[in-house]
């Protein structure tokens, strides 16, 4: 009996209360559509309370806001003089806010960005055995919830006047440990519904929450930045928690807590069980007790870190992804600040403008990770799509840093075209590879690593990502030149990490005419 209850999990209460309204279950296909778009809410929400920080240093630093809010005012305007405030009894010093005022102001803005990566991915190692072993579900949401009080509160220092600099770097470090709990537990989710049959390109759509994510927390943030640059980390901050009690209402994170059998992870299709999945049309029974519970997936085995470290692709892609989180981050948080420091065809332009104008890197982000999951899926190919695209970053990016400054209208395409290339093979990474050597023939039926294989990949990579702010935060000090030869750098890096499993990829093309399953090259570890 105690056995049984270990493999009961509760069924979520807005599905219960949907079920009851309609008098039946929904369909397999329908439950996939509602945990594509729930899982890319609930991590848009993630990256929307990240943006913040990235938007209101030009503001801490030195920068006043500007006078006209977003998006009663233009989007893109000219550099204030640096003498306006705006009326109200918590207007902004044009000087910046202590303690990012002084001459060290860049690198103390680099060490809370530093400290909130680091967090996260120590966090992330963590958060990802605790995915497989917990209900996604209920970790997710409080995860969300907690993560949104924290960003909250580093507003707050704002109206409570805080100028210590432990506040606002232990409030980063909190949200940083908090928000390990995301992307492991979504991709997770995805991973339990679908299988890899056309993933790199579903989860490569999907991940177009990252970039909508961004741009939707620049937007934010720069919206209310003239009523106080507390705001800007507030209304996120609200987001994220309102998040998360949407994933704790409608999430289901496994087939089985809705009434249906797992799924088969290479074709994604129901595996057949007594009693047989239920019939689209007919819609599940979903028959459980009056507790609401189901028998879920809860009796399934999880991996221990070391274990799914042995699976072959995970430390490769974990490497190459710590170097190309480093060059997609340090665009995440220093791209608004570079571009308010810049001239653009002879004119400065205002923080906030500079933040409106950042998210376009993002809008390319978004056809970069549908493009590479395509790609990756169409020629089976994911190790030599990601390792392509990093290469092709490294001329983007010397374009964009060279010619950039020529005029606007040149800023916005070559920025968009560096963003294609710099978060195509992240994306492709951190969503389709993670959840295919999550699901690897190698683990047992009964064994569970897709959050455990997701922490691993990603933490690692936000290891890079903590470092490539903080050395932005010094090496700008010298001039961008030496940022973006940080850059290149990194992306040359990760493309030669993922070598031998081009040459793998390759090899099994030529010895081999018939089809092989996705990704098959390096999950054999490159044998041919």
């Amino acid at each position: 009996m105690a056995n049984l209850s270990s493999s009961m999990r509760k069924t979520p209460p807005g599905i219960m209360l949907l079920r009851r309204m309609r008098g039946r279950n929904w369909s397999p296909k329908t439950f996939r559509y509602a945990v594509l778009l729930i899982t890319f809410i609930a991590y848009a929400c993630y990256h929307a309370s990240r943006k913040p920080s990235s938007i209101v240093k030009s503001v801490l630093h030195t920068d006043p806001p500007n006078t006209n809010p977003w998006p009663l005012g233009n989007v893109f305007v000219k550099k204030e003089t640096g003498n306006e405030a705006f009326d109200g009894s918590l207007s902004l010093r044009s000087n910046g806010w202590d303690p990012f005022d002084k001459k060290d102001g860049t690198s103390k803005l680099g060490e809370i960005d530093v400290a909130f990566l680091a967090c996260y991915s120590l966090g992330m190692y963590v958060a990802g055995h605790l995915g497989d072993s917990l209900d996604l579900r209920l970790f997710l949401a409080w995860g969300m919830i907690g993560s949104g009080f924290f960003v909250v509160l580093f507003g707050m220092g704002y109206f409570w006047n805080v100028h210590a600099f432990s506040f606002y770097l232990l409030m980063q470090m909190m949200a940083g440990l908090l928000q390990a709990t995301g992307w492991p537990s979504v991709v997770a989710v995805v991973g339990n519904w679908f299988g890899k049959r056309k993933r790199g390109l579903i989860m490569g759509i999907w991940n177009a929450h990252t970039s909508v994510g961004n741009i939707s927390g620049s937007l934010i943030a720069a919206a209310v930045l003239d009523y106080g640059w507390g705001w800007s980390f507030i209304a996120p901050g609200v987001v994220i928690a309102l998040g998360g009690v949407l994933v704790y209402l409608f999430l289901a994170a496994y087939p089985e807590d809705v009434g249906f059998p797992g799924i088969n992870s290479n074709s994604g299709k129901f595996i057949k069980s007594s009693p047989p999945p239920p019939n689209e049309e007919e819609g599940a029974s979903g028959e459980s007790s009056s507790d609401g519970f189901v028998e879920g997936s809860a009796s399934r085995r999880s991996v221990g870190l070391f274990q799914a470290c042995l699976i072959p692709g995970v430390v490769p892609f974990a490497l190459c992804l710590f170097f190309s989180k480093l060059v997609a981050y340090t665009f995440l948080y220093w791209l608004p600040f570079y571009l308010s420091q810049t001239a653009i065809g002879g004119e400065y332009m205002s923080v906030k403008s500079a933040g409106n104008l950042s998210t376009l890197f993002d809008v390319g982000g978004i056809v970069g990770g549908i493009l590479a999951g395509y790609i990756s899926d169409k020629f089976k190919a994911r190790a030599t799509t990601a390792a392509t695209f990093m290469y092709t970053a490294i001329p983007a990016m010397l374009l964009y840093h060279t010619f950039g400054s020529m005029s606007q209208n040149v800023n916005i395409v070559l920025m968009m075209i560096a963003g294609l290339f710099v978060n195509g093979p992240y994306a492709l990474i951190t969503t389709a590879v993670s959840a295919d050597l999550g699901t690897h023939k190698s683990l047992r039926g009964d064994s569970r690593a897709l959050a455990t294989v997701t922490a691993i990949i990603d933490g690692t990579g936000s290891v890079g990502a903590a470092l490539g702010p903080l050395l932005t935060g010094f090496l700008s000090t010298l001039g961008w030149d030496a940022v973006f030869d940080m850059l290149v750098l990194g992306a040359l890096i990760a493309g030669l990490l993922l070598t031998r499993l081009v040459i793998a990829e390759i090899r099994e093309k030529i010895g081999y005419s018939e089809e092989v399953p996705v990704s098959e090259p390096l999950l054999n570890g490159g044998r041919g």
